[in-house]
C-alpha cells in the first residue's frame, strides 16, 4: 500500500513539473503572427494619388492609340482593339466617382490598386464598416444574370466575375494581414455599371452585387473596425510596395 502511495506521489510531482514549463498566456489574450513593417511612404508610391482607372489609363498612353483618334473612332462610331478598355475605363470612373462620395462618410478608397502577377484590383474601400474590395463591370445597355459562380451577359456564354471577386477578396485580405496585428475580413463587391436591374441566384450570398448608382448604400455601415483600424488599414492600402510582395 505505501509503494503505490509513493509511486502515485511521484507520478503527481512529475505532472506538475511538466504544466509549469509550458508557458501560459493572459486570459483573454490571442497570440498574434508577427507583421511586417513598411518602409515610409513616397509620393512615387502613394496609390492615394490614384484616379480611378489609373491603370488603364496608364497601359492606353503607352500602347494605345492617341486620345484624338479615339475620339474620331467614337464620333464615327468605329470599333477598334481599344474599345473594351476605353469601356472599362469608363465604368471605373462611374464607379470610382460613387466611392469617392463615401469619404465624406468617414470611408477611405484606393483606385487600380496593382498585382504583382499583372492587372489591378478597380477599387478597395475601406471603413468602420469593413474592407471590400469591388470589381466594376461596365455593362451599358446590357442584360445580366447571377449566379454563384458564373454571370451571363445577353444571354451569352458565362463568365467567372463572381469567382474572381472572391480570388481578388482573398488576395486583398493576405496583403493587409501582412502589416496589421489584426484580423482583416474582406468582402467581395460586383458593381455592374449601365445595367438596368441585376437578377440573380437566390443562393448569391458571397458577394455582394450592386449597380454604380446604389453604392451610396454602403454608407451608414458600421461595427467592423474601430477608427484607428481604418486609418492603420488605409495606411497599409495605400501603399504601393505593401502590394508588391505577391499574393
Amino acid at each position: 500500500m505505501e509503494a503505490h502511495r509513493k509511486e502515485a506521489l511521484q507520478l503527481l510531482r512529475h505532472q506538475l513539473t511538466q504544466t509549469v514549463k509550458q508557458p501560459v498566456e493572459a486570459p483573454g489574450r490571442v497570440a498574434s503572427p508577427r507583421t511586417l513593417t513598411l518602409p515610409d511612404l513616397t509620393a512615387a508610391d502613394d496609390l492615394a494619388l490614384h484616379r480611378p482607372g489609373a491603370e488603364i489609363r496608364a497601359l492606353l498612353s503607352s500602347r494605345g492609340p492617341a486620345p484624338a483618334r479615339r475620339l474620331l473612332d467614337r464620333l464615327l462610331r468605329r470599333k477598334g482593339e481599344w474599345d473594351s478598355w476605353c469601356r472599362g475605363l469608363a465604368g471605373e470612373r462611374k464607379a470610382g466617382a460613387e466611392l469617392n462620395r463615401l469619404t465624406r462618410h468617414g470611408w477611405r478608397v484606393v483606385h487600380s490598386v496593382p498585382r504583382p502577377t499583372g492587372g489591378d484590383i478597380d477599387h478597395v474601400l475601406i471603413g468602420r464598416g469593413g474592407v471590400f474590395s469591388i470589381n466594376t463591370k461596365n455593362l451599358t445597355g446590357k442584360t445580366v444574370w447571377i449566379g454563384d459562380e458564373m454571370v451571363r451577359v445577353d444571354h451569352g456564354k458565362p463568365r467567372p466575375y463572381p469567382a474572381v471577386s472572391r480570388n481578388e477578396a482573398a488576395y486583398v485580405r493576405r496583403v493587409l494581414e501582412r502589416y496589421c496585428s489584426f484580423p482583416v475580413p474582406v468582402e467581395p463587391i460586383l458593381v455592374f455599371v449601365g445595367v438596368p436591374e441585376l437578377p440573380r441566384s437566390a443562393t448569391q450570398l458571397d458577394v455582394r452585387v450592386y449597380r454604380h448608382k446604389d453604392l451610396a448604400s454602403l454608407a451608414p455601415l458600421t461595427g467592423r473596425f474601430t477608427d484607428e483600424q481604418v486609418e492603420a488599414l488605409y495606411a497599409v492600402a495605400r501603399h504601393r510596395k505593401a502590394w508588391l510582395g505577391g499574393g
